[in-house]
């Protein structure tokens, strides 16, 4: 089932069980794939450019979270952290830490980097591994440590 039809589905069901906040975020992020469509003239994404538009909405609710949080409105902060739950739900399955760990030691021995200095080809080789499946954040952390 595509991610599309998925949407649809939940969206329905969302509708029949009232719950304003899954329906809200559904659309949104139907709007987004949509958006991603028309911007790449295409009617239909590839799973890649669902997952690109899936992380992008998610980054955004997550920067939204720290400000948030940042300005002390709780209120925000518990709406913003309910769409990120519902948003997760349509990701891949997150990696460990460690299996993180071991994609960046395989990924820094691959490009033959030794130094800080080969931080962005390091980062060019292993987003594309882990698209989706891990944190940007997290991925640079562990590829600095490896490195320094």
């Amino acid at each position: 089932m595509s991610l599309l039809e998925r949407l649809n589905n939940d969206m329905k069901t969302a509708m029949k069980n009232k719950e304003k906040d899954r329906l809200s975020v559904i659309r949104m992020v139907k709007a987004a794939l949509q958006n991603e469509g028309i911007k790449l003239g295409t009617s239909e994404l590839t799973e890649e450019a669902e997952l690109t538009v899936l992380t992008r909405e998610l980054k955004q609710r997550k920067d939204s979270l720290r400000e948030f949080s940042n300005a002390g409105r709780e209120d925000l902060v518990n709406k913003i952290q309910t769409e990120i739950e519902i948003l997760e739900v349509y990701l891949p399955e997150q990696l460990s830490e460690e299996d993180l760990v071991e994609i960046v030691k395989e990924t820094v021995h691959e490009v033959n980097a030794s130094s800080k200095a080969d931080m962005g080809k390091v980062m060019a080789a292993i987003m594309p591994k882990v698209k989706g499946k891990a944190d940007g954040g997290l991925v640079n952390k562990l590829v600095q440590q490896q490195l320094s």
